[in-house]
């Protein structure tokens, strides 16, 4: 029987920190998936490179959305 892995929890109860911790994970498939593409390439497999592409694309919109939000609630509570 197969055990369920439970995900940490964070220690840090805060909008602004989950924010940030999404806006690094987003970047970190945004380098990760530069590996893939090349792997991808290196063995001529066209349909990987376009599909992981896509994913890199989408990281990439998710991260300016991300900072750009950050920004703006950094901003709003600074006044």
């Amino acid at each position: 029987m197969a055990t369920a892995v439970k995900e940490q929890k964070s220690p840090v109860r805060d909008k602004n920190y989950d924010l940030i911790h999404v806006l690094q994970m987003s970047l970190d498939n945004i380098y990760r998936m530069d590996t893939y593409i090349a792997d991808a390439e290196q063995r001529g497999d066209s349909e990987l490179v376009t599909w992981f592409s896509k994913i890199q694309e989408n990281n990439r919109k998710a991260g300016d959305q991300a900072k750009q939000m950050l920004m703006q609630r950094l901003q709003q509570e600074g006044r």
